[in-house]
């Protein structure tokens, strides 16, 4: 199980519960980007599981210019060399196919650590295609919700993608995965890996509250935040194990 966290008290209780990996990110609400260095220093400095970092210079679609994408080269370099374990990215040309000459550039800054390529691939023109390029770039896995809005909807393309690539690469479904929909796409694709935030909302310890939205206006109150539930995430760990440990017995 990967858990994707965007602060300290998520990537703990990610690692106390048993997750194997951590996606640093910052942003969740917009699926995920760049964290910041110092995030990255306090998270290596807590925990003991791999730590990949986001590599993403803002929201929105995966298509960068030049400044963003150096951007995002500096922020590999420097996320690098205070201890990132792996890197996350994923960058797209116009037409929705993958820009396999940015990507590899990055790649190859990464290196000797391994990259997964994100859910960019969900977004591109033609998944399979995409799929080929980015085992030819060489990258560790992809993340992916079968081009779908959530991993449950993508479930057929996913077991296709898994079944295609005959272990060439790891298919790491992720998406709106919760205790209610993980047996079933576990069972349904085949999937040894998966990727979920298993948050909670939490109370803040604020005794006076002034409710002034410091974001959008459709953002969450000021005083609730979302972190990684420890106990969610060993029930995931769990749920899988023992889902895996049948699947053994029964050839």
């Amino acid at each position: 199980m990967e858990v994707c966290v965007d602060s300290v008290a998520s990537a703990i209780n990610a690692q106390n519960g048993g997750a194997v990996r951590i996606e640093l990110c910052s942003n969740l609400m917009e699926g995920g980007t760049t964290p910041s260095i110092g995030m990255l220093q306090v998270i290596k400095q807590a925990v003991s599981v791999p730590v990949f970092v986001m590599i993403r210079p803002r929201g929105g679609d995966f298509l960068y210019n030049e400044v963003e994408f150096e951007v995002m080269k500096q922020d590999l370099l420097a996320s690098k060399s205070l201890g990132a374990d792996g890197f996350v990215f994923g960058i797209l040309n116009r037409d929705g196919t993958v820009d396999a000459f940015r990507c590899k550039e990055l790649i190859e800054l990464a290196r000797p650590l391994p990259v997964t390529f994100h859910r960019a691939i969900d977004v591109c023109c033609d998944i399979d295609k995409a799929l080929d390029c980015i085992i030819s770039l060489r990258c560790e896995r992809v993340l992916t919700s079968g081009g779908d809005t959530s991993a449950l909807e993508g479930l057929p393309v996913i077991k296709q993608m898994i079944d295609r690539v005959k272990g060439r690469i790891i298919i790491m479904p992720g998406g709106g995965i919760n205790e209610r929909n993980l047996e079933r796409i576990l069972e349904g694709t085949g999937a040894k890996e998966f990727h979920c935030s298993a948050r909670s909302s939490v109370s803040s310890q604020m005794s006076y509250r002034k409710e002034i939205p410091m974001g959008s206006s459709i953002s969450q109150s000021e005083f609730t935040t979302k972190i990684a539930d420890e106990e969610k995430v060993r029930k995931f760990v769990n749920m899988a194990d023992n889902l895996w440990d049948s699947n053994n017995k029964h050839g």
